[in-house]
């Protein structure tokens, strides 16, 4: 794969927007099915409190798809950088890494596939600040950086 920093971005951004459209589809969905159980005069309480329940977690998932783009709405397009920081695409023999936001494999359209991991994600913590040609160690594994992005 010819590495394009902006495809792997934009292909980053598609699958957060697909996450934010999907959760606030889930919770419109619980949302009316707990106005229809407010109309019946026999609701189950029991039914109600999950509905609530997928509801809050919904929320919560939806506000760290929000999160994860405005992280991705910081990101410099044109930054390149010697070390291994946050925008970096670091191609490996094995893999590619995107340092940006934890959305893990992402397929790309010439049939590649990149990881999209953040700055809080293991393998990041030996990746940082290193180069080019250096190596690094990943569940007991020695890798070797190819290239930055």
């Amino acid at each position: 794969m010819k590495v394009n920093k902006k495809e792997i971005y934009y292909k980053a951004l598609e699958v957060v927007n697909e996450q934010i459209e999907k959760y606030q589809e889930e919770m419109d969905m619980i949302k009316e099915s707990m106005d229809a159980n407010d109309v019946k005069t026999d609701y189950d309480e029991d039914n109600r409190g999950k509905l609530l329940g997928d509801f809050e977690k919904n929320a919560d998932h939806l506000n760290n798809a929000r999160e994860m783009k405005e992280t991705l709405s910081r990101l410099d397009l044109e930054h390149y950088s010697e070390t291994v920081d946050f925008g970096s695409v670091v191609e490996t023999k094995q893999n590619l890494y995107y340092v940006s936001v934890p959305l893990g494999e992402l397929q790309m359209e010439d049939g590649s596939s990149v990881f999209a991991i953040s700055t809080d994600a293991p393998v990041y913590e030996g990746l940082e600040g290193k180069k080019a040609g250096d190596s690094y160690t990943f569940n007991g594994k020695e890798f070797k950086i190819v290239a930055l992005h």
